[in-house]
């Protein structure tokens, strides 16, 4: 070590002592860096080493605010966050930025789901409903039977897909969602289930109406309520309220049975256990075809 007056090195260690860095103490004392490094290891090694870097733009207190901007919904997106944050205390800083502070959060960033808009009546209709039915029991929910309709695709399904593959690799065929003009055709059907058993499945041709749906249920829907253990005073039917199901003549229809009509809220949830039924149908029906095709 080059050899230096003793004031200036009483000076460099008290330096080091309260957090300066090596850098600006060199130049304060008009010395090396070295020299300051080799003074720190040798009187200050205690003294934490910092690991370089940019310090970080956002205080604490700012970073919480911006993760509570994203919380709360008052921000979609982290260069909105960014831009409210600014009004409220004049800190600059760009999305990229607030990203990365967010990611540091465990905040992920994810693709919207497309869910129904619900207004106050269908919020109100749909706590009425869970009020309702929230005490009956497992053997009361036995005597419902469960109806819908559904649309089954020759190739594939309208949802999202998902393939495995190896970084680097090339796509293969079955990594490839093929499609066909013109959707390459579908069909929809009917059907209904209950606790003992799957009843009819129809196929609808053409579009459905009222007229058509009313027939559906007059040639399925006895013969089910013939197979259910209970009297027809005791079976509850289920269908959601599509327009055709909700229509003058359909309602007047089922007015005038004995068996009971499940109250279903507008805008429902998936509640109906059929479509468990559904998915799983669909699933092994797109398998089975996969299947075939690699044969």
């Amino acid at each position: 070590m080059k050899p230096i007056s003793k004031r200036i090195k009483n000076e460099i260690i008290f330096k080091l002592k309260s957090g300066s860095s090596t850098r600006i103490i060199a130049k304060e004392c008009n010395v090396s860096q070295s020299l300051v490094q080799k003074i720190r290891k040798k009187y200050c090694s205690n003294r934490p080493t910092s690991f370089g870097g940019r310090p970080k733009l956002l205080t604490p207190q700012e970073r919480r605010l911006l993760a509570r901007y994203i919380q709360t919904g008052e921000a979609s997106s982290a260069s909105m966050a960014a831009n409210i944050l600014k009004e409220s205390t004049g800190k600059s800083i760009s999305k990229w930025t607030a990203m990365r502070e967010l990611k540091e959060q465990n905040y992920i960033c994810d693709e919207k789901k497309s869910k129904p808009m619900l207004s106050k009546k269908n919020v109100k209709a749909r706590l009425a409903f869970a009020k309702k039915y929230k005490d009956w029991t497992i053997d009361q929910w036995r005597h419902v039977i469960w109806s819908d309709e559904t649309k089954i695709n020759r190739i594939s399904s309208d949802g999202r897909a998902w393939y495995w593959k190896r970084k680097g690799e090339s796509l293969k065929r079955h990594h490839v969602k093929e499609t066909l003009k013109h959707g390459g055709g579908s069909i929809m059907i009917w059907g209904c289930i209950t606790f003992y058993g799957t009843g009819a499945i129809h196929r609808i041709v053409g579009n459905m109406n009222q007229y058509s749906y009313m027939t559906i249920l007059k040639s399925h829907l006895p013969e089910m309520i013939e197979n259910m253990p209970y009297p027809e005073d005791e079976v509850t039917f289920q269908q959601d309220r599509d327009p055709k199901h909700m229509a003058k003549s359909v309602q007047n229809w089922l007015n005038n049975k004995s068996f009971n009509l499940l109250d279903w809220p507008a805008q429902s949830p998936d509640l109906n256990p059929i479509e468990n039924l559904w998915a799983y149908l669909k699933k092994n029906y797109i398998a089975n075809i996969t299947r075939c095709q690699h044969q």
